[in-house]
């Protein structure tokens, strides 16, 4: 356990209003830990048992949605916890932890909670306010980010008997059982005024003035409600060229990203190569004797 100056925590505003003594005491249970740039603090789900202040640094915060899309929830910054949530329910981790620089923390788990508490009352109220606002920033991100739209939602149910009612005689007309229904009608109208059937007397003779006048109607009224179909329907369609122009927009977006994020892992592994470098050749200094010239 690395040892922790008191008086670096009453820089810390969670434990700025502890005490000389009550600092001391604090100071020789919390736990300091450092994590490189890109490094995973902890990863959601994972077993809680310990919430982290932020000595120094700079920590992102981020879920996964169920679809696999990476939601930031925020950058905290020197001062401000994490974590706490697991802490206070016992449950697995609700969020994914990682440093975005080099960072130092302090662990501090329920025992350690129980000695602040005890020494500071307000500090209880000093962490509740922090979960609020905690709460409160992801409720406003949820409410602002913007996700994938169903057209058949963006569109929804018609909303008046006309437009029921043509979606219904749209549907109807498209099917072949119409076209058989249709054939059967028309044959039957046919052989019935045509004197072949004896003593059935024909009602609309050749050329079936009566029936060319029901065909005309029906195809007047057919073509009305298909093209009120088709006006819906080209609402529909830019409702869906709205949606994949949209998501169009986002994986270029997230191509982007994950061109800025191969960089700078290439970046960190660079200063992690260097600084094992460094550490190797100090090691190396350190242990081989001097060697005289030319000999």
């Amino acid at each position: 356990m690395s040892i922790i100056n008191p008086e670096m925590l009453r820089t810390i505003p969670l434990f700025e209003l502890l005490d000389e003594e009550e600092t001391r005491a604090l100071a020789e249970q919390l736990e300091r830990k450092t994590f490189w740039a890109g490094q995973m603090i902890f990863q959601q789900g994972d077993p809680g048992g310990a919430m982290y202040v932020i000595q120094s640094g700079k920590v992102e915060l981020f879920i996964k949605d169920k679809g696999g899309e990476r939601v930031t929830l925020g950058i905290l910054h020197a001062g401000e916890i994490f974590g706490e949530f697991s802490l206070l329910d016992n449950d697995p981790r609700s969020a994914s932890a990682k440093a975005v620089q080099e960072t130092h923390v302090l662990a501090v788990d329920r025992h350690d909670l129980e000695i602040l508490f005890k020494a500071h009352d307000g500090a209880a109220f000093d962490l509740l306010a922090m979960l609020s606002r905690r709460i409160r920033e992801t409720d406003v991100l949820v409410g602002e980010r913007v996700i994938a739209r169903n057209v058949n939602e963006e569109m929804g149910q018609p909303s008046n008997f006309g437009e029921r009612f043509s979606d219904f005689l749209t549907t109807l007309a498209g099917d072949i059982r119409f076209v058989y229904f249709n054939i059967i009608w028309f044959g039957s109208w046919i052989v019935l005024n045509t004197n072949i059937i004896p003593g059935v007397e024909a009602f609309d003779p050749f050329p079936f003035g009566l029936l060319t006048m029901i065909v005309s109607l029906e195809a007047i009224f057919l073509s009305l409600f298909v093209l009120i179909s088709q006006n819906r329907q080209a609402a529909r369609d830019k409702v869906r060229n709205d949606i994949e122009y949209a998501v169009n927009i986002k994986a270029e977006l997230e191509i982007r990203g994950l061109h800025d994020k191969v960089e700078e892992l290439q970046e960190l592994m660079l200063q992690h190569l260097q600084r094992m470098d460094n550490r190797v050749g100090q090691l190396q200094t350190g242990s081989n004797p001097s060697v005289s010239d030319g000999k």
